[in-house]
């Protein structure tokens, strides 16, 4: 057996995900009406209740505009709960609004152009899908990509409710090669009964087996070894913010590269493009792929940091894991020079003031060909390849 890595994903309906499409349906309406907005917005979820805080600059005419309790229960609803008994459903739960003014403090840096706080942001590449993502994640967020549309556009399922995760374990060669699927782990929220008998785990893993997995994973990465632990408990009816507690950030993994790749530790949902926790990640995982696009390397990582008020970056680095066709530090210094990393510097170039962030706070950040994903480009190709010259 060969090296084994695991990365997960997780549904629209599970409770953390639930505060971050909350938290990013509230910076798209503030950004929709005032682009400059500052918007720091953090949401908790539990039985029958939402509370929706932070800390949100913005005119008052515009905050006049902007219907909390409205945006959080449309969420609710298009995420699927609907009915009474799953115990949280977007016509009966209770919307509590604690918002307040960001700090003159974090305000006067940001005014400046500098950066809305610090701290270190990574971005990821490598060659091990078309996406120049990790293998494990991207199987993981199309399982549950796949799985929603199956529970939501389909009767195929109709047992299904919104809750849910998987987890994927990719084998690897001895040259780091991803050659087979491992282990699936599924956990899907369902009715207790459907078609008045009692639905069992091995019911509903004949039903993902033929219209989730067969549809995601190609034939070839699964053979007689592959493991499936589907519903390992036995049940998952009682889920959502009922079976637990939601709070926006918790899934910062699954956001970014499963594992593969630090992380900073700072959120993206719920926050403006100022805060460099959002848009640095996603300026470095921008760089990453054009770099390994570029054939630069066959994998890189990329750090930086920096200081709250500060425009510039305090560090770059670069590492390219020993397969960079030119020494990790030319290409930071390149980077360095030829890209302006300032937090307006990075707004501006991808386009980030924009409301396109709500669709970011499911199936994670990366490794999307969107057009609101302007940090997948390839723009930076032909200026990487010179470097080869």
């Amino acid at each position: 057996m060969g090296r084994l890595f695991t990365s997960e994903s997780v549904a629209e309906g599970h409770p953390d995900k639930i505060c971050d499409q909350i938290s990013d349906a509230v910076l798209d309406a503030f950004l929709t009406y005032y682009p400059e907005a500052r918007v720091a917005c953090e949401v908790f979820v539990t039985t029958g209740l939402v509370v929706i805080g932070g800390e949100i600059k913005a005119p008052e005419d515009v905050r006049a505009k902007i219907d909390f309790d409205d945006i959080a229960r449309n969420v609710i609803k298009d995420i699927g709960y609907d009915k009474s008994e799953y115990q949280f459903d977007y016509r009966s739960c209770g919307v509590i609004v604690t918002v307040k003014s960001q700090s003159p403090d974090i305000a006067k840096g940001v005014d400046k152009g500098g950066a809305g706080d610090q701290g270190m942001m990574f971005g990821y590449a490598c060659k091990e899908t078309p996406e120049l993502m990790p293998m494990p994640i991207m199987f993981a967020h199309k399982l549950m990509k796949r799985l929603a549309y199956v529970r939501k556009k389909t009767d195929l399922m109709p047992y299904l409710r919104p809750d849910g995760k998987c987890q994927v374990t990719i084998e690897y060669d001895n040259t780091g090669k991803p050659v087979r699927v491992d282990t699936i782990v599924f956990s899907v929220q369902h009715d207790e009964k459907y078609k008045g008998k009692k639905l069992t785990p091995k019911d509903i893993a004949k039903d993902l087996q033929e219209f989730v997995i067969k549809d995601v994973i190609p034939e070839e990465y699964l053979d007689k070894r592959t493991k499936y632990h589907i519903n390992p408990t036995g049940s998952f009816v009682i889920g959502g913010p009922h079976g637990d507690t939601g709070l926006t950030g918790r899934k910062i993994i699954v956001d970014t590269y499963g594992g593969k790749a630090p992380h900073g530790g700072g959120c993206f949902s719920g926050k403006d493009p100022t805060k460099v926790d959002r848009s640095a990640a996603y300026e470095m995982r921008h760089i990453a792929k054009n770099i390994v696009a570029a054939g630069l390397a066959d994998e890189c990582l990329i750090q930086v940091a920096y200081a709250i008020g500060v425009k510039k970056p305090v560090a770059i680095y670069v590492d390219t894991k020993g397969t960079g066709k030119v020494p990790d530090e030319i290409i930071a210094d390149f980077i360095l020079k030829n890209l302006d990393l300032s937090p307006r510097g990075i707004i501006d170039r991808l386009k980030l003031q924009r409301p396109i962030y709500r669709k970011t706070a499911v199936y994670g950040h990366f490794g999307r060909n969107e057009p609101e994903f302007t940090w997948e480009k390839l723009d930076y190709v032909p200026m990487f390849k010179e470097l080869l010259k």
